[in-house]
């Protein structure tokens, strides 16, 4: 990415700290239940990290719920570049994440399992660049997609309409699902590349039959809570001295008006109106 892509995307970063600190000065979020796994091969993080959760071998429903409920801050980008996919980092012992949202709303769940994945596996810091990010996506792939489910559902793959009445079932992009089988076998390699041209070629950066974009809980609940006294994200930009819409983009772009909120749903972000 460019230098400025970067260096927004980080200054975002700074304002949702000083965010989340104002929060967390007033409201108990969930404790941090993210473990250190970075002695374990991605696969077996993610069977283990899914041992632990309790989610044996069902869907996630919802990535940044399930983030949330673990005590991972979550917050929205909404720098206007898909290069800036999303980060994460550990700050005063506690997780974060950063999510593009202009991206599509499947490719936005596998970048929240990524970042997971680099939560887990690369608290030592030790492993960096390629590396970590390979390790990430075969993380994030192996979560969102566990092998024994998958396998169990899945023998023979025809044709790419299969594949994508298939991916419904784990929320994943097409590509995703494409890739996770071939690495388990379940596509020949003149298969896979077949379908990896047709994906290109129909879909380029698109992707058939979309799901509905994951919001935050966290965020609603607080905004909620604080609109009831209130408080809105004018007051918090004004205490914290930030731009209003810096705050609003980081928070799912979620908008006060009078009146009880009233959820409406886009393509790209959840808004509160009249």
């Amino acid at each position: 990415m460019t230098a400025s892509e970067r260096d927004a995307a980080l200054a975002a970063g700074a304002i949702g700290f000083d965010i989340s600190d104002w929060v967390e000065s007033r409201f108990e979020l969930p404790n941090v239940q993210v473990p250190d796994l970075n002695l374990f091969d991605p696969e077996t993080a993610a069977v283990m990290l899914r041992q632990d959760w309790g989610l044996g071998e069902e869907p996630v429903s919802n990535m940044i719920h399930l983030l949330e409920s673990k005590g991972v801050r979550v917050f929205s980008l909404a720098e206007n570049s898909k290069r800036v996919n999303a980060f994460s980092l550990w700050r005063n012992e506690k997780p974060y994440v950063f999510l593009n949202t202009m991206k599509t709303a499947e490719s936005s769940r596998f970048d929240a399992a990524h970042e997971l994945g680099h939560l887990v596996l690369h608290q030592d810091g030790k492993r960096t660049g390629r590396m970590a990010e390979d390790e990430a996506n075969s993380f994030a792939s192996s979560f969102l997609l566990p092998k024994a489910d998958l396998l169990a559902r899945i023998n023979r793959v025809n044709s790419i309409e299969q594949l994508i009445t298939s991916k419904r079932r784990w929320k994943v992009s097409l590509w995703a699902l494409t890739v996770r089988l071939h690495r388990l076998n379940r596509l020949t390699d003149w298969r896979y590349r077949d379908f990896c041209i047709q994906i290109r070629t129909r879909y380029k950066d698109s992707e058939p039959e979309g799901i509905d974009r994951e919001q935050s809980v966290v965020w609603q609940k607080v905004m909620k809570t604080l609109w009831s006294e209130k408080t809105t994200q004018w007051d918090i930009a004004r205490q914290l001295d930030l731009p209003e819409s810096e705050v609003s983009t980081l928070i799912f772009g979620m908008l006060h008006t009078a009146g009880p909120p009233v959820v409406a749903r886009d393509n790209r972000a959840l808004f509160l109106v009249r």
